[in-house]
């Protein structure tokens, strides 16, 4: 392995996930040799997660990229959400939740993907120890089992990564697949994914309205699947704006791209109501399927994945994001404390302190948000009346209010240094 270039840790995946994961291992001191290999040019072509999505950032991400001296950058052109409207169509079930409840400026805030993807872009050449290979193509990884006691530390991972037509070989402690939902990671070491299809489509866009938003998020669950409308920042002449995800049935998607704007904007207005104001104007559009995905080990020697390499949701709640970066603060936590005690950062003794850790907020956000979409999708009497007495309680009781607030600002299980706004 003389001939290899030598890394503490490869993150194979420069999203928005793997680009936050490359600053947040800078911060450490000294700071591991990382390389980041990325397959799109971030010069000439974003990628994909970098698209005309908004993402709602939970209070705790917000807190992560404080932490990382990235939120100054951000702040900007982020929208703070002071209140969540909850309700169900049709029924007179319905729930706010309020940031002063739990004495915060706000429970979350909404940026545009290609906002936030720009902003992280701009100084991430100047992370300490960080090489970035992009546009980069890993081709072959090669894992070896867990070597005697006493020569474990000498054995590494080995991967493959075509560039410009030429393959580079880089040996390293430990690779970190935040390379999306169909990760070429997890499918090159055989790892198995569970998948749950839910028939359903999000169609998103962004709106302009007459009236302002006065920082409320909108979600609304309707016979055809819910609707979120997030709050943005003014642009250009456009003063008042959302953010919307609408959920349809997949056998419905090309029918609702294909209404003209007066037609979109019509159908959302009579889901909605004119609580929200007038629609002035329908941005672009686009779709994607939705589904649950969830793999089988969220780490093997010297191998461990994070964001939606590991875990793939159902945007209803708007944690999908928020949960990778969650995996973000926990992974360098637990890597620090390895280094710190001079142990091995890709031993499965280390990783296995991860999965233990992300365990919890994995399957909680998970089962949450599964239950959210089947149980507001159907229509069967008994459960319609009972969901909407949940709306109800929720709204009444502050106990069981806050609770799920909490849930919402991103504190699930164990909070990180970086969650907590602290520094590492």
């Amino acid at each position: 392995m003389g001939d290899k270039t030598e890394y503490d840790i490869a993150i194979v995946g420069g999203g928005l996930v793997g680009i936050s994961l490359a600053y947040a291992l800078g911060q450490l001191e000294p700071a591991p040799k990382v390389i980041l290999i990325e397959a799109y040019d971030y010069a000439a072509l974003p990628p994909p997660s970098f698209d005309s999505r908004t993402v709602a950032l939970s209070f705790s991400s917000r807190q992560i990229f404080s932490a990382l001296n990235l939120w100054s950058a951000i702040a900007e052109q982020a929208c703070p959400i002071t209140t969540i409207h909850i309700s169900d169509r049709g029924h007179p079930g319905m729930a706010r939740l309020h940031a002063e409840e739990q004495n915060a400026e706000a429970l979350g805030y909404v940026v545009e993907n290609s906002v936030l993807g720009q902003c992280l872009l701009k100084t991430l050449p100047d992370v300490n120890g960080l090489e970035i290979l992009a546009p980069a193509r890993v081709t072959d990884i090669n894992i070896q089992p867990a070597s005697r006691a006493e020569i474990r530390f000498a054995s590494l991972a080995s991967l493959s990564v075509e560039v410009n037509g030429k393959v580079k070989d880089i040996s390293t402690k430990l690779i970190i697949a935040a390379d999306g939902t169909d990760s070429f990671v997890r499918q090159a070491t055989g790892i198995s994914q569970r998948h749950w299809d839910y028939h359903q489509s999000a169609v998103i866009a962004n709106l302009a309205l007459d009236k302002p938003h006065r920082n409320i998020a909108y979600e609304r669950f309707t016979r055809s699947g819910p609707m979120a409308l997030l709050p943005l920042v003014p642009y250009g002449q456009d003063e008042h704006r959302y953010g919307l995800v609408w959920t349809v049935p997949q056998q419905n998607t090309e029918q609702v791209m294909q209404l003209d704007a007066q037609a979109f904007a019509t159908e959302l207005e009579k889901r909605f109501g004119r609580r929200i104001g007038k629609i002035t104007r329908v941005g672009e559009r686009a779709s994607y399927p939705l589904g649950l995905n969830h793999i089988s080990e969220h780490v093997r020697h010297r191998l461990a994945f994070i964001g939606n390499a590991a875990h793939t949701l159902h945007p209803v709640a708007g944690q999908g994001f928020n949960l990778g970066l969650r995996d973000v603060a926990a992974i360098v936590e637990v890597i620090k404390t390895a280094l710190e005690s001079g142990q091995d950062i890709g031993e499965l003794a280390v990783l296995n302190e991860y999965a233990k850790w992300r365990s919890k907020d994995h399957n909680t956000t998970m089962l949450f948000t599964d239950a959210l979409v089947r149980v507001f999708s159907n229509n069967f009497t008994p459960l319609v009346v009972a969901r909407n007495a949940g709306l109800m309680a929720m709204d009444m009781f502050a106990p069981l209010r806050k609770r799920v607030t909490r849930h919402a600002m991103g504190y699930v299980g164990k909070a990180s240094l970086l969650a907590r706004g602290l520094g590492l």
